[in-house]
């Protein structure tokens, strides 16, 4: 799941309670608002957090199968209602972002710390599964996923795989991107790609990638099998905070994973994989 602009002003989400730490968490289809704490008084409940950026807190009342309440932040205070659904379920995460037909996934940024261009069509991705993560340094969600890609691909990039990062930033100054990214970079030990793309707004990220039918979710994940073809493309990020759901979607992409990369390749591909 993920961070990303909203598109109206009724967003779905899962509210979940728990009995020990974390004290609960809230999801929508961008992706879980990560770790909350908090207390139930009789028909009354509070939770926050601080993700960093901006406090956040939803409180309100339980009336039967009802809740009423409201999400307060630091820039805002909004309604929040719902019914009680034991069977409640997010959009399909690989439904919500889609490829245009007839335009190639294709792309060129400058790297974030060199500023050398590199291109998805660049030798060294070549015959190669890629993951391309749609990600920002301002996006918790973003540093949730980048904590299990970095581990995972240092433990099978030989195996003919490769991870770039497209940073959208806050300001179009690479300067800034790269003194945020350079953070990013050694608290998660990244050792694969991440390029400047420009600056996070509603219209430049869809604009520097036509192929997407929209990007406005953070992070948004594509994956590139060794034939240059889109495989899918994941829309968001469930992070630890959700617990058995973040564990079953580890162990989906750990499997998915592997079935991209033991699809067929060429045989100059092989040798040079298993130099």
């Amino acid at each position: 799941m993920g961070r990303g602009h909203q598109r109206s002003n009724q967003v779905d989400r899962r509210l979940r309670a728990t009995r020990k730490p974390p004290d609960g968490y809230v999801s929508e289809y961008r992706g879980d608002l990560r770790f909350y704490e908090g207390v139930v008084q009789a028909d009354s409940f509070a939770l926050s957090a601080f993700d960093g950026s901006s406090p956040q807190l939803f409180k309100g009342k339980v009336s039967g199968n009802e809740l009423k309440g409201e999400q307060v932040s630091a820039r805002s205070v909004n309604p929040i209602a719902g019914t009680r659904n034991a069977q409640a379920v997010l959009p399909d995460a690989y439904s919500l972002t889609t490829m245009k037909k007839g335009v190639p996934f294709a792309f060129t940024f400058p790297d974030a710390f060199t500023g050398k261009p590199v291109s998805l069509n660049d030798p060294k991705y070549r015959d190669k599964v890629v993951i391309v993560t749609i990600m920002g340094s301002w996006c918790h969600n973003c540093m949730d996923e980048a904590a299990l890609l970095s581990p995972w691909y240092e433990a099978n990039k030989k195996r003919g795989v490769e991870i770039i990062g497209l940073a959208f930033e806050y300001k179009n100054d690479p300067a800034f991107a790269k003194a945020r990214l350079e953070t990013v970079k050694k608290r998660y030990q990244i050792g694969y790609d991440i390029l400047f793309a420009g600056i996070v707004d509603a219209k430049h990220p869809s604009e520097a990638l036509p192929a997407l039918s929209e990007v406005s979710v953070y992070p948004t994940t594509i994956f590139v099998r060794r034939n240059g073809e889109v495989a899918k493309v994941h829309t968001g990020y469930s992070g630890p905070a959700t617990g058995q759901y973040y564990e079953e979607f580890v162990k989906e992409f750990t499997t998915e994973m592997d079935q991209l990369i033991n699809e067929s390749v060429s045989g100059e591909t092989k040798q040079r994989l298993n130099k």
